[in-house]
């Protein structure tokens, strides 16, 4: 009986260790390293907003697409956009562009979201990071992601020219990570 008691406890213990572990496996997969010449960022994902953007951005990540990608617009005050590997906010990946996933989340300080054209559906690998709340954003563009630490460093992103936000010998990603891929 002491036995049967026993087992039960330990498959109850090995049950309760195996669910805790899937919610942290999950946060882990939809978290972002994003290193910066000033330090860290960590972003949070959202697939809860934008599943498909999320979806590419990990893909995107994965094959290290972003890895020395420049913020070639920055704007004091609004925002830091990268994503273009030519610097010139014209490029993107070989994948097809996004159909747009808005949602009513508010544009705040630390919002990541998908830059795109003046077409709706014309979002690809490009990206923006707030520095402020921007409410004439909400529902506009998508939302995938959100600053959780390291917000000083991307403020210490190097601005570009008032009105146009093209930088000069930008800073770039030095390397961004799913946290998933580095603390596996």
């Amino acid at each position: 009986m002491r036995l049967k008691i026993g087992l039960i406890a330990l498959a109850l213990i090995f049950a309760a260790g195996t669910a805790s572990a899937a919610p942290e496996k999950n946060r882990l997969e939809n978290t972002l390293y994003l290193t910066l010449k000033y330090g860290q960022v960590v972003i949070k994902l959202r697939p809860d907003l934008a599943p498909k953007h999320v979806e590419r951005v990990k893909k995107l990540v994965r094959e290290g697409f972003y890895n020395g990608v420049p913020f070639h617009r920055v704007i004091d005050g609004f925002m830091a956009q990268s994503g273009d590997p030519t610097g010139t906010g014209m490029g993107g990946s070989n994948y097809p562009d996004l159909p747009a996933e808005f949602t009513k989340t508010p544009f705040i300080r630390g919002t990541v979201a998908a830059a795109r054209g003046s077409e709706l559906n014309s979002a690809n690998s490009q990206f923006f990071i707030c520095f402020e709340s921007v409410p004439g954003l909400n529902g506009r563009y998508t939302v995938w992601g959100e600053v959780l630490k390291g917000m000083r460093f991307v403020d210490l992103i190097k601005k570009g020219a008032p009105g146009s936000g093209t930088v000069k010998n930008p800073d770039k990603i030095m390397k961004i990570a799913v946290a998933a891929d580095v603390l596996n």
